[in-house]
């Protein structure tokens, strides 16, 4: 009988250190830092990102953006999607080794699992060892911690979407709402599980990046390697001992590269979906090859071309240089110059034309023919405005109610407008006209909007 399920082996990687190492840290501080720390920074005296969806808007430092600002968001995620695709097509998987949030909570979870339980040989025995008061303690305290950081993770998270000032003061006299609380919570639970538990498994069988990322990768694509030529036939031996004499690589066959993998393979094995990139085993064996008194670059970034042509750096750099990466890199940035240009010419007014539906034409005193619009007059800036309205189009067309609005900051007002034109002024049907809202502070905003006048027969 063969089965097709196995069960997982539970992987405890050995703690390293070198230059990718600080690296990874480096972008787990900067990443941390950031999400944590953001939404307690003001702006004009509220919370400098917030994301109000009960409100419609949407503050990032000094924009304020509605739903109608979606194209944005779209464009974002495209310059996103690019940048994932141009840094793998050069670099391989360098979001999920140094920045992806899996990668960052999984280390950040293995130095509390650390600091708890011991290094890696330590937690292996106290996984073999039976239930003792001494295990249950550690086991205890490290979920413990691991619950009160993904809660904290939780209530972070919700910050950014309800005022996380006003977000602690209730947490605080339990007078959380519902979502509030639901949010919390599943967003505590998805980093509890992820980073406590399933660590590599969200890589190697849930991450879609993993199973498509063969169709970004070329042998020109800078990737963590395994020198065979150099390393093989691969054997322990002394350090004194000429390895050329014994007939051996300049690997020693420690498995530390093994022991030091966030996902348990061995590069040794050539290149492997599994693999994230992030260096560990890089580190490991420059320790290793300093000891022994071997050069270092045994493991390495490198590419497939690279290490069959015996390349160096600059012409792997120079190679890197070809037209896929060329294209997308061309792509990016007119999307990305086009995405800002757009934003920063972004006219902070927005005014949508309704037609009272109650009363599409009438006549009114001294034979005046009238239409009633409504004006939706989106105020994007955080400073009180005054709005001129003018109309345009037909002999004679002039607003018979107030031209003047006074929106508040960042408001959504609604205006009723009566333009009227004489009689005769236009045969019976639609006739096109234009409202011109204005600015009448210091900002010349200006918006100009098409609606249709109504001649009855």
């Amino acid at each position: 009988m063969v089965s097709l399920y196995a069960s997982r082996k539970k992987i405890q990687p050995r703690s390293v250190f070198g230059l990718f190492t600080k690296w990874r840290w480096a972008t787990v501080w900067l990443t941390q830092l950031v999400f944590y720390g953001l939404p307690w920074l003001e702006w004009n005296a509220r919370q400098a990102v917030l994301f109000d969806l009960e409100a419609r808007r949407f503050f990032i430092f000094g924009l304020v953006l509605y739903p109608q600002d979606f194209i944005y968001l779209t464009g974002l995620l495209v310059i996103s999607a690019l940048a994932l695709f141009l840094f793998t097509a050069v670099a391989g998987r360098l979001w999920c080794g140094y920045a992806c949030p899996q990668t960052v909570y999984t280390e950040i979870f293995l130095w509390i699992e650390k600091k708890v339980e011991g290094d890696r040989s330590a937690r292996l025995r106290l996984d073999q060892a039976p239930l003792s008061p001494s295990k249950f303690g550690k086991r205890g305290l490290k979920h413990l911690l691991w619950v009160l950081f993904a809660l904290w993770t939780g209530f972070t998270f919700v910050g950014y979407f309800t005022p996380i000032r006003e977000l602690a003061t209730l947490t605080l006299a339990a007078s959380l709402g519902p979502w509030q609380t639901f949010w919390v919570f599943f967003y505590g639970f998805a980093t509890y599980g992820n980073a406590g538990w399933m660590r590599e498994q969200v890589c190697k069988y849930m991450c879609p990046y993993a199973r498509f990322q063969s169709a970004m990768f070329d042998k020109d694509t800078m990737i963590v390697t395994y020198d065979k030529a150099r390393g093989e036939p691969r054997g322990a031996r002394s350090k004194k001992a000429d390895p050329k004499a014994l007939g051996l690589g300049s690997c020693v066959d420690c498995s530390l590269c093994v022991q030091v993998c966030p996902t348990g393979i061995d590069i040794r094995n050539g290149l492997q979906y599994e693999c994230i990139g992030c260096g560990a085993c890089i580190d490991v064996c420059d320790e290793v090859m300093d000891k022994v008194g071997y050069p270092r670059g045994l493991v390495k970034y490198s590419t497939q071309n690279g290490m069959a042509q015996g390349w160096t750096r600059q012409e792997m750099i120079r190679h890197a240089f070809r037209p896929r990466v060329l294209v997308y890199t061309t792509i990016l940035a007119v999307i990305t110059i086009a995405v800002f240009t757009s934003l920063f010419l972004r006219t902070p007014l927005k005014v949508d034309v309704i037609r009272d539906r109650g009363s599409l034409a009438r006549m009114v005193e001294h034979g005046r023919i009238e239409n009633v619009f409504r004006l939706q007059i989106m105020n994007a800036t955080e400073e009180r405005q005054v709005y001129r309205v003018t109309v345009e189009g037909l002999d004679g067309i002039a607003i018979a109610s107030e031209t003047e609005v006074e929106v508040l900051p960042t408001e959504v007002r609604s205006a009723p407008m009566a333009v009227q034109i004489p009689p005769n002024a236009a045969s019976p049907g639609s006739h096109p006209i234009r409202f011109t809202i204005r600015s009448t502070g210091d900002s010349v905003d200006e918006v100009v909007e098409k609606a249709v006048f109504l001649v009855p027969r």
